[in-house]
C-alpha cells in the first residue's frame, strides 16, 4: 500500500492544483489569515536585539511562521529549516543532519550559531549544534528567525555565516491543551501533551512532555544501517506580568535519547580498523530566567542567565559538560533620532571527556570563560526614510583573546512599497577546544590486495591530526545587499546579494613522522597539524517570492545561487571541507492552499543541485500534507515526504533518505 501512496498523493497534489476553486464560505474557518501586509511586517528581534518588522531589518533575515512550520508536515526542526532560503539542510542519516548558510553544511554546523530563546545550543568542544537533541513540541513555537550573513556585532564570535534563533511562545498564547499523536513508515511514532494555565491575572504558565521514535535509514541495498531514534522529553515555561515589577519569564527543560549509530575506529593491529554499532545515549536539562522591565516609552532593560548540562556517550567518545550564562542589555533613546543598545556577558563552561584509543582531547577536562559587550547605535538620518545603524562587540576567550567584530548597516526606502539596504561586517568563529586539544588517529592506507597489510613502502603509517594551541580565530569581511519590495498588492519579493571574504581558515599541514610506543603495539604515526592556512571567497544572490494568487492559496517560492572558492598553500589539505560540498544551485516551491469544507492542501518541491566533491548526485524532493478540521478542537492530517523518488542520498558517510508517510491527529481545547 505504500509503495502506491506516493502516486496518488502526486496524483492528488495536480489534480487539486489545477481546480479553480471556490472561495471558502464565510461561516467557514480560515486556518491560515496572514495577509501580505502582515507577512511583510512580521516581527524580528534577532537582526538589533530589539522588535522591529521585517521590512525595516537591514540584513538578510527570514522568518518562518509556526503556521509554516506545521504545514510544511515537518517533524523536526532541521526538517523545517528546508524552508528557508539560502539553507543546506542535507540529511545524513534517521537522526543527523549537515546544515549550513550560504554553504559550509556540515555534520554540527560549525559557521552558524543556534539559539533556543536566548540560550545558545552551540557545543564549544566541537564547535556546532547537536541537532538530534534540539527537539521542542513544534506547535510550541512562534517563529524561528534566520540571518543568512554575519550577525558577530550583536551576537558575537560563531554568528559566522548566520544566526538560527528559536522563539517559543508565551505561556498565555499556550493555553488549554493539546496532544498530538500519530505514526508511520519512517516516523513510527510519535506524541506529544501540552497543558497551559493560569495563576492569577498576571501569571501564566504550561508543562508539556514529548516522545518520539523514528525508523532506522538503508543502505543502497536496502540493508538496515542501524540508525534509529528514540528521544523522550519533557519541560515547562512560566511568564509573570505584574505592572510593578516587569516582565519575568521561568523555563526548563529535561531530555533522554537513545541515538541508533555506526561508527568506524582505528585499531593499531591489522585490519587497522573497526565498526563499532550501537546506541549512542544523550541526555541533559536547562534552565533559564528573563526578566524584562520597561523603564520609560523608549527605555527598556532586562538580565537573563541560564544554566546548561548535557551528557553525550557516543560509541567511541564521551562529553559531560556544565555551561552558565549571564547576559544583560539595555536600550534607550538619544536625542537626534537615536536608539541605543548595549550589553554584558560573560559564560563559563566546563567539559569532562573521555574516548577510545586513538580518539582524545588533551587535556581530558577544561574549563573556558568568555566575557563579552556590544554596542549599537541606529541613527534616524531622514524621517522614515534613511537609517543607519552602527555596531560593535568585544569579547575575549581563552584561546584566540580578545575578539572585535564591527558592522554598519544602512536602509533606504526611497518610496512606499520599496526598501533598499546593505551593509558590511567583520565576524570570526572562535577557536574550540578541537582545534586546539584534540588528538585524533586514522586507520592507515591499505594495501587492497590485502587488507592486513599496509599499502606504501614505509609499512604501517598512521595519520594523526593533532590539535594546535596557536590556532587563531577564522576571519571573514561580508558585503551585502538587499532590495524588497510589494510589486503588486499580492506579491512580495526579498533580493539579496552578497560577497564573503575568508582568511585564516581551517587547513591541516603535514608535519614530522615518528615512532611511538603507546598505544601499543609500537607503530609508525605522521603528524597532520591543525592550522590557520586558509582563505577564500564566496558570493551568490538569493530571490523569494510570496505570492497570494487568491484569498485561499499562498505560494512562496525561492532560487539561490551560490559559489564557493577556498585553496591553501601547496602540500596543505583545506579543512573546512565547504569547496565541493556546498550546493551551487538551490530551489523550493511551497504551495499553501486552504480548501472548502475545512480542508488543508499543502506541498513543497525542492532541487538541490549535486556535491561534486562527495558524489551525491543532484536530487529533487516533494513532500505534501492533506488535513481536515473535524472540529474547531480536532484535526486530522496525512503526510507523505520524499515522494519524488523511493531513496536518494544526501549527504556522504551516510544513509539512503527513504520515502515515507505517515498520519496525524492533533486535539486542542
Amino acid at each position: 500500500m505504500l509503495e502506491r501512496c506516493p502516486a496518488l498523493l502526486i496524483a492528488l497534489a495536480a489534480v487539486l492544483a489545477a481546480l479553480q476553486l471556490p472561495v471558502a464560505a464565510e461561516d467557514e474557518p480560515q486556518l491560515d489569515e496572514m495577509s501580505l501586509e502582515e507577512l511583510s511586517e512580521l516581527e524580528v528581534t534577532t537582526v538589533s536585539r530589539k522588535p522591529q518588522s521585517r521590512w525595516t531589518a537591514a540584513d538578510a533575515v527570514f522568518v518562518l511562521t509556526g503556521d509554516d512550520i506545521r504545514r510544511s508536515g515537518a517533524k523536526s526542526i532541521p526538517e523545517a529549516l528546508r524552508l528557508v532560503p539560502e539553507m543546506q539542510v542535507a540529511q545524513i542519516d534517521s537522526n543527523k543532519w549537515a546544515i549550513g548558510i550560504r554553504g559550509f553544511g556540515s555534520r554540527l554546523a560549525r559557521s552558524v550559531l543556534v539559539q533556543i530563546d536566548g540560550r545558545s545550543v552551540y557545543n564549544p568542544l566541537f564547535a556546532g549544534t547537536y541537532w538530534e537533541i534540539q527537539d521542542l513540541v513544534l506547535d510550541d513555537i512562534d517563529r524561528i528567525e534566520v540571518i543568512r550573513g554575519p550577525s558577530g556585532a550583536l551576537w558575537g564570535a560563531n554568528a559566522f555565516n548566520g544566526v538560527i534563533n528559536i522563539i517559543t511562545k508565551d505561556s498565555a498564547a499556550t493555553q488549554g491543551g493539546l496532544i498530538t499523536a500519530g505514526g508511520g513508515s519512517e516516523e513510527r511514532g510519535f506524541g506529544d501533551f501540552r497543558y497551559g494555565g493560569s495563576l492569577g491575572d498576571d501569571l501564566r504558565y504550561r508543562v508539556y512532555a514529548k516522545y518520539l521514535e523514528r525508523d532506522d535509514g538503508a543502505e543502497p541495498l536496502g540493508v538496515p544501517y542501524q540508525d534509529d531514534w528514540q528521544m523522550l522529553r519533557g519541560g515547562f515555561r512560566v511568564d509573570w506580568r505584574p505592572e510593578s515589577v516587569g516582565w519575568l519569564t521561568l523555563q526548563g527543560d529535561l531530555y533522554d535519547a537513545q541515538l541508533g549509530d555506526r561508527v568506524g575506529i582505528t585499531t593499531f593491529e591489522p585490519p587497522y580498523r573497526e565498526t563499532l554499532v550501537g546506541n549512542a545515549d544523550a541526555s541533559g536539562g536547562n534552565l533559564l530566567g528573563r526578566w524584562t522591565r520597561a523603564l520609560s516609552a523608549t527605555s527598556e532593560m532586562s538580565l537573563q542567565a541560564y544554566y546548561d548540562h548535557t551528557f553525550r556517550r557516543d560509541l567511541h567518545f564521551r562529553e559531560e559538560r556544565d555551561t552558565f550564562d549571564l547576559d544583560g542589555q539595555h536600550r534607550f533613546a538619544l536625542p537626534w533620532r537615536q536608539g541605543i543598545v548595549w550589553g554584558l556577558g560573560y559564560r563559563v563552561t566546563s567539559d569532562d571527556t573521555a574516548g577510545v584509543p586513538g580518539v582524545e582531547f588533551v587535556p581530558a577536562a577544561a574549563t573556558d570563560h568568555l566575557a563579552s559587550a556590544f554596542l549599537q547605535d541606529e541613527i534616524d538620518l531622514i524621517v522614515d526614510r534613511l537609517v543607519l545603524t552602527m555596531g560593535v562587540k568585544l569579547q575575549h576567550n581563552d584561546y584566540s583573546g580578545f575578539e572585535w567584530q564591527p558592522n554598519a548597516r544602512l536602509l533606504w526606502t526611497p518610496v512606499v512599497g520599496h526598501a533598499f539596504w546593505g551593509s558590511v561586517a567583520r565576524a570570526v568563529r572562535a577557536p574550540s577546544r578541537t582545534e586546539a586539544d584534540v588528538r585524533l588517529t586514522a586507520p592507515p592506507e591499505l594495501d587492497t590486495d590485502d587488507p592486513s597489510e599496509c599499502a606504501g613502502t614505509e609499512g604501517c603509517v598512521f595519520p594523526v591530526i593533532t590539535g594546535d594551541e596557536g590556532f587563531d580565530s577564522e576571519e571573514l569581511i561580508a558585503y551585502q545587499l538587499g532590495w524588497r519590495t510589494e510589486l503588486r498588492s499580492s506579491l512580495f519579493v526579498d533580493t539579496v546579494v552578497f560577497y564573503h571574504d575568508y582568511d585564516d581558515m581551517l587547513t591541516l599541514e603535514p608535519g614530522e613522522m615518528s615512532e611511538v610506543q603507546t598505544p601499543p603495539p609500537p607503530h609508525t604515526e605522521i603528524e597532520y597539524l591543525i592550522g590557520n592556512r586558509g582563505r577564500g571567497e564566496s558570493y551568490g544572490v538569493s530571490v523569494t517570492a510570496d505570492a497570494f494568487p487568491t484569498s485561499w492559496w499562498h505560494l512562496r517560492a525561492s532560487y539561490s545561487y551560490l559559489q564557493v572558492h577556498l585553496s591553501a598553500p601547496d602540500g596543505i589539505t583545506d579543512g573546512t571541507g565547504a569547496d565541493g560540498s556546498s550546493p551551487q544551485n538551490q530551489a523550493f516551491v511551497f504551495s499553501r492552499m486552504n480548501l472548502p469544507w475545512r480542508f488543508q492542501f499543502d506541498s513543497s518541491l525542492r532541487y538541490v543541485d549535486r556535491l561534486p566533491a562527495q558524489g551525491i548526485r543532484a536530487y529533487f524532493t516533494f513532500d505534501v500534507r492533506l488535513a481536515y478540521q473535524v472540529t474547531q478542537q480536532i484535526e486530522l492530517a496525512a503526510v507523505g515526504r520524499n515522494l519524488w523518488d523511493s531513496t536518494h542520498r544526501e549527504f556522504a558517510g551516510g544513509t539512503e533518505v527513504e520515502r515515507g508517510a505517515y498520519a496525524q491527529v492533533r486535539l486542542q481545547w
